[in-house]
């Protein structure tokens, strides 16, 4: 009995060592993952920063306007710009496209606030909205009727979160019009954008409004920010000597993306403003003087655009894609057939069919979320390419303007046969 009860104490003592021993090692682990997660974190922001270093150091090389003696030429970390005081907004503002873009996960932070580098003081919140206290105590926002338009677009730096944070400053801010920022300028964005991530390339960037003495202000705000008639964009792709220039007026553009195209010595001439002037004379006059839109618009220009379906030969509470755009945000379910003329496949495993138009310049587009795709017995975006469908539930319209029905399951779809 006594060797029983010792066989057991002695059991105890071990165990108990052993359990002492383990629990020590997992605190030690433990501590280990922390500090080399600490350091990965170190170094990432370290690695971020020099990045941002060559960004800037490519910008001043190549991609800034020639500046005037008065000017002062403003760095964040991905982009630069020289602020017009008398017009409360950048007079430019210059940024790289990165190839990075094409991986980058960062989303809208919305975090709207005043440039702390401008000295004189940037435009603020007041700028384009006011604020006042209901008596329940809420806060209530009446706009002045204008977005606050981006020069150098957020999702440009989707790369990073303090590069994408910072184009939400108010330097990077102009007054403009929803039909023309979440229209044709948004297409523009993300024309170039797919241009950028087709060719591997980066792209240098230059956007402002064309700012004169003669602009109207938003008379509301408390910097009386000028309103620009127009806007330019200027982009230059070095490595395959391709630039060309745009300019659209400060409203809805009814035209596609070719009509709005001009060489970037055009709108020199317009500005008053020399681009990528430390390029060799010759480079830049070859550059400047002419612009070739397939090598920038192919994506948008490409033949397989068709003419919506006739609606007369379509059945009762069946349209075209044209029709569709009266049925968004209405409760009636209905049914919209056209072509699948381009499909994608996100990054995140979204499949997106574009009907009739393809991207960027499409009008139609049927969605399914990753969690969906599941629920197809084909792969949709290869399996429907070419195809025509017909496609029924809610119609709804993006900020783009972009009308498209949300699927879940193949039984929405079916295949259009005249």
């Amino acid at each position: 009995m006594k060797k029983i009860l010792l066989s057991y104490v002695l059991c105890l003592f071990t165990c108990g060592l052993w359990s002492q021993t383990l629990e020590t090692k997992i605190a030690s682990t433990s501590a280990q993952i922390a500090s080399l997660k600490a350091a990965h974190d170190s170094l990432s922001g370290t690695l971020e920063e020099l990045k941002f270093q060559s960004l800037r150091h490519q910008l001043a090389q190549v991609g800034l306007p020639e500046t005037a003696s008065c000017d002062e030429v403003i760095y964040h970390s991905a982009l630069a710009l020289v602020y017009d005081e008398s017009h409360e907004q950048a007079k430019w503002v210059a940024h790289l496209i990165l190839p990075d873009v094409a991986t980058g996960t960062e989303g809208r932070t919305n975090d709207f606030r005043p440039d702390p580098l401008i000295k004189s003081g940037s435009a603020v919140d007041g700028d384009y909205a006011r604020k006042t206290k209901t008596p329940e105590g809420k806060t209530k926002t009446e706009g002045f009727g204008y977005d606050r338009g981006h020069l150098a677009p957020s999702a440009d730096f989707r790369y990073s979160k303090k590069a994408l944070s910072e184009s939400y400053y108010y330097s990077n801010m102009s007054p403009q019009t929803p039909g023309l920022n979440r229209g044709r300028w948004a297409d523009l964005e993300d024309a170039m954008r797919s241009a950028c991530i087709a060719r591997n390339t980066p792209l240098f960037v230059v956007t402002g409004g064309i700012l004169n003495s003669t602009l109207p202000k938003l008379e509301q705000g408390v910097n009386k920010v000028s309103i620009p008639n127009h806007y330019y964009k200027v982009i230059l792709d070095l490595e395959h000597n391709e630039a060309i220039g745009f300019i659209m007026p400060n409203s809805k553009c009814e035209f596609q993306l070719p009509h709005y195209v001009c060489t970037v010595d055009s709108i020199e001439k317009i500005t008053g403003l020399n681009f990528f002037h430390r390029l060799t004379d010759d480079a830049e006059q070859k550059l400047e003087s002419v612009c070739h839109i397939d090598f920038w618009l192919s994506e948008g220009k490409k033949s397989g655009d068709v003419e919506p379906l006739d609606a007369t030969r379509l059945p009762r509470n069946t349209f075209n894609t044209q029709q569709a755009s009266l049925y968004a945000g209405k409760r009636d379910e209905i049914t919209v057939c056209g072509k699948v003329v381009s499909t994608k496949l996100s990054s995140k495993g979204n499949v997106f069919l574009n009907l009739d138009k393809v991207f960027p310049n499409q009008i139609f587009t049927v969605t399914i979320f990753q969690q969906n795709v599941p629920n197809f017995s084909y792969q949709p975006h290869e399996a429907l390419k070419d195809k025509t469908i017909c496609v029924k539930g809610f119609v709804t319209k993006d900020s783009n303007g972009v009308s498209g029905i949300i699927i879940e399951n193949e039984s929405a779809i079916e295949l259009h046969e005249e």
